[in-house]
């Protein structure tokens, strides 16, 4: 099984996954997958894929409605990319402090 992280950056790998999602977050209410489907050049079934992905790695929240399924962004499950991230920001910036100061003669 695939750890959450892993899921998230499978999830924003794609460019078209990424693009689906900025969609759903900028739109002022949920998203039908018809939406969501006609703003791409692909068929309703492509998107579904897309959004199953999004929804496994919890960025994607789907309800149903009648027949239609809609979709909200949930962008909080991004925090986890950001403190991986951030992680090895703060790594490579130590990193090149120390040496600068080997550099620069001060160690």
């Amino acid at each position: 099984m695939q750890d959450k992280i892993t899921k998230l950056f499978k999830a924003i790998a794609d460019p078209t996954r990424r693009d689906i999602f900025h969609a759903l977050v900028i739109a002022t209410s949920a998203l039908s997958i018809t939406q969501i489907s006609n703003q791409f050049e692909m068929t309703r079934q492509g998107v579904t894929k897309h959004i199953k992905t999004l929804e496994d790695a919890g960025l994607v929240h789907i309800e149903s409605q009648g027949r239609e399924r809609y979709c909200n962004a949930n962008p909080k499950q991004l925090k986890d990319v950001n403190k991986w991230v951030q992680f090895y920001a703060q790594f490579w910036n130590d990193k090149l402090d120390r040496l600068g100061d080997y550099l620069d003669g001060k160690v």
